[in-house]
């Protein structure tokens, strides 16, 4: 079975990693332009560009091509990272909160599917629809947590099924029987890793990573229910 070629290249040794910069024309000035037609919108929007620099410019975006848990923190970088950053910087209209966290899940699992995962590192088309389904999903349900609308309760609860979901993942990567990833199994080797030994690090770190991160980037709007509730109490 010959290695599927992904967008950022074929996986890099590990001598060559930090060589491996992704240096698309059409992504170096994707970024670039963002960044000047956003230079007023406030630091949270430079800081989320490089961010979605290190998820698909650096070496980073080509590790992902060799190792799930690499492609793991990849996600975690654009779910956790940039996401709640352009949606607490960007000027986005109100967004229903339910309907936002029901289209990620579906987006986030969707692309975790093995079918659809080795067609992303195949496909640039299908790589490039992935992504930006991932960010732009996570970003309406940043944006939806920090209205000043939402009720204390739904977004605890929409927070607890975030952190729950991205458990629920990591457990069935970590415990499932055998490898899932076939575009993975010619090479994690190269890393002195076997591949079912990769998945489940990719499991633990998504199982575990994904709480003081979901914590982190909820921080706003968990801070804006703590002041609305004491000013309930206070009343």
């Amino acid at each position: 079975m010959k290695p599927a070629i992904p967008y950022c290249g074929p996986a890099p040794p590990p001598e060559g990693i930090w060589a491996a910069w992704n240096l698309d024309p059409m992504v170096l000035v994707a970024l670039a332009l963002s960044g000047w037609a956003l230079r007023r919108q406030g630091a949270g929007v430079q800081l989320a560009l490089g961010l979605l620099a290190l998820a698909y410019v650096s070496p980073l975006c080509a590790l992902s091509a060799g190792l799930l848990s690499a492609r793991t923190v990849h996600h975690l970088v654009i779910v956790f990272g940039a996401a709640p950053l352009l949606a607490g910087a960007l000027n986005i209209g109100r967004v229903p909160l339910v309907p936002a966290l029901l289209c990620h899940l579906g987006v986030f699992w969707l692309w975790h599917l093995p079918a659809a995962y080795e067609l992303a590192l195949s496909n640039d088309a299908a790589y490039w629809a992935g992504q930006i389904a991932l960010l732009a999903s996570a970003v309406l349900l940043w944006r939806a947590l920090g209205q000043d609308d939402q009720s204390p309760t739904t977004v605890f609860f929409v927070i607890a099924a975030m952190v729950m979901q991205m458990g629920m993942l990591g457990a069935v990567l970590t415990f499932a029987p055998g490898a899932l990833y076939a575009p993975h199994y010619l090479t994690t080797a190269r890393y002195g890793i076997g591949v079912l030994a990769d998945q489940q690090m990719a499991g633990l770190l998504m199982w575990v990573g994904s709480l003081p991160l979901t914590v982190a980037a909820a921080w706003p709007p968990l801070a804006r229910v703590a002041r609305q509730a004491r000013i309930e109490l206070a009343g």
